[in-house]
């Protein structure tokens, strides 16, 4: 049964459900689309990263290593660096790509790749890529690549009436995110292929936050694209009733030329000859070993819904926190709890365990409705101990080495740190979307070090970075924080226009089921 509060939000549902029946008939994709299967390449110890793994992994315990990526041209200048040390395989699963300088150049590297021989797999997820189909079907021409979309919405007739037309598949989505070459090394984490996750962006940052890791780990994060790549909901683009000339593909390959030459002459040349990237893909330096684990949601999740019992991811890392002693750290881009959620941390602080969460503000976040959903939850979780921040949208940190750094800053990072003993990184929100409806991606790293080192480096600048927003004498909120050395108090959504606030207001109305 649907409950609405107002005569607006009636009629919103009632013109949504008019839609859907009205696009009824429209054009879907079809399950089980004919495709040959593939799986990791194993045995690739002889290659040249799989000694240098081997030598790493012998003076380690045998434990995989593991690095966090937090600059954002450091972590394309890693893929970059993987991508040309590739010599047998290649595997990569996103749920977001663009036609943009940085999806131009990660495009025209892949082509390079597959010119020497190394078999490429690329997985994408439909929905909001916007890398154009010309791009994919240059890809996908060459004889070492395979592309293949993932729950693709039809391209016949108007999109938006196939997505509400098929509605119930539609809005369940592969939000994994990895970047596997040779079975030896791999990178998960929160970023897409889009210039505003690698630093390219001039008016938006978007924090996020990857780790590298080699050994067994990448074998394992192997097994997950398997699964994926080889189920019915992947389409190989034979599917997709599009067709190109050859003049449309020529200038496309034009662009991926143009671009990836320019790349390398700008600020990417720097970041490509990295001293601590070298020293860490040549010698293993820096690396973190460690006992891991990978979590993953399987495709089946995608079918239907699931009972909360198989919701394996979110349930293993429910039983990580409830393993803590001292302190968690969450950071979460969308952070909508649900009365479930309230409960489950209550439980958490009413044992003495310090809860600090970071999410976004108002005037950070690219999804007013999340945020909307949020707002609802926040006096409760302050009344119930958690010591809640949200990010500036002007604190523009550690650009100093980039000529023209962007204006604003949306977090986007997906970490959780326990007793500074264990790390938790990956594609997964603290929000109902990625919970009930999406896949998701991540490995637990156990590691004092590292987490360690990550939760120094959050707490240090959380102050400048972030406002925490708390109660007055009154129950109101109020957001505290520095700003320009100066201590400031702010009684309403800080830097949000009352426009961003007026849509905050509305989009109320979307139920937190789908947020």
């Amino acid at each position: 049964m649907i409950y609405t509060s107002s005569p607006l939000q009636r009629n919103l549902i009632c013109l949504l459900i008019c839609l859907i029946i009205l696009s009824g008939g429209c054009a879907t994709l079809p399950d089980g689309y004919p495709k040959e299967q593939s799986f990791v390449i194993e045995h690739t110890d002889n290659t040249d990263l799989g000694v240098a793994v081997s030598r790493w992994m012998q003076t380690n315990d045998g434990l995989s290593g593991f690095y966090p990526l937090q600059s954002g041209s450091d972590a394309f200048a890693a893929r970059l660096r993987m991508i040309e040390r590739a010599e047998v395989s290649i595997d990569a699963q996103y749920f977001l790509m663009k036609s943009d300088l940085a999806g131009h150049i990660f495009s025209q590297e892949l082509l390079m790749a597959a010119d020497r021989g190394v078999r490429v797999r690329f997985l994408l997820d439909d929905i909001f890529s916007t890398v154009s189909h010309e791009e994919l079907f240059i890809l996908d021409a060459h004889k070492n690549i395979g592309v293949r979309l993932y729950n693709p919405i039809a391209t016949r007739g108007v999109f938006y009436l196939n997505f509400l037309g098929d509605f119930k598949r539609a809005n369940r989505r592969m939000h994994n995110k990895s970047f596997t070459v040779d079975s030896q090394i791999t990178i998960v984490g929160g970023r897409n292929i889009a210039d505003e996750y690698f630093d390219l962006n001039t008016d938006t940052e978007f924090e996020d936050f990857d780790v590298i890791a080699i050994g067994q780990v990448a074998a394992d994060v192997g097994e997950s694209f398997d699964l994926f790549w080889n189920s019915k909901r992947s389409l190989p683009l034979d599917a997709i009733d599009v067709q190109f000339t050859t003049e449309q593909l020529d200038k496309v390959r034009v662009e991926l030329i143009n671009d990836f030459r320019e790349a390398h002459e700008s600020i990417y040349a720097d970041a490509m000859t990295n001293p601590e990237l070298t020293d860490l893909l040549e010698n293993g330096k820096s690396l973190h070993p460690a006992v891991w684990e990978v979590i993953s949601d399987v495709p089946a999740k995608l079918k239907a819904p699931v009972a909360v019992e198989k919701q394996h991811l979110v349930n293993r890392i429910s039983e990580l926190k409830e393993m803590a002693h001292n302190e968690i750290v969450v950071i979460t881009p969308y952070f909508v709890p649900l009365d479930s959620g309230l409960e489950f941390w209550k439980s958490i602080t009413d044992q003495g365990i310090r809860v600090v969460l970071l999410t976004n503000s108002l005037a950070s976040t690219n999804h007013i409705a999340v945020h909307s959903g949020y707002s609802k939850y926040r006096k409760r979780l302050i009344e119930n101990g958690i010591e809640l921040y949200e990010a500036r949208v002007d604190a523009i940190e550690n650009m100093q080495d980039i000529p023209s750094p962007p204006d604003n800053r949306t977090l986007h990072t997906k970490l959780i740190i326990i007793d500074r003993e264990l790390v938790f990184a990956g594609s997964l929100n603290l929000d109902p979307r990625s919970i009930e409806l999406n896949t998701e991606l991540g490995i637990s790293i156990a590691s004092a070090d590292l987490a360690e080192e990550l939760a120094n480096e959050f707490f240090a600048g959380l102050a400048e970075s972030a406002y925490k927003v708390t109660l007055d004498e009154k129950g109101k909120l109020i957001w505290e924080g520095v700003v320009d050395g100066q201590q400031v108090t702010e009684h309403s959504e800080p830097s949000s226009s009352r426009w961003r606030r007026l849509k905050a207001w509305f989009l109320k109305i979307v139920p937190d089921s789908q947020l």
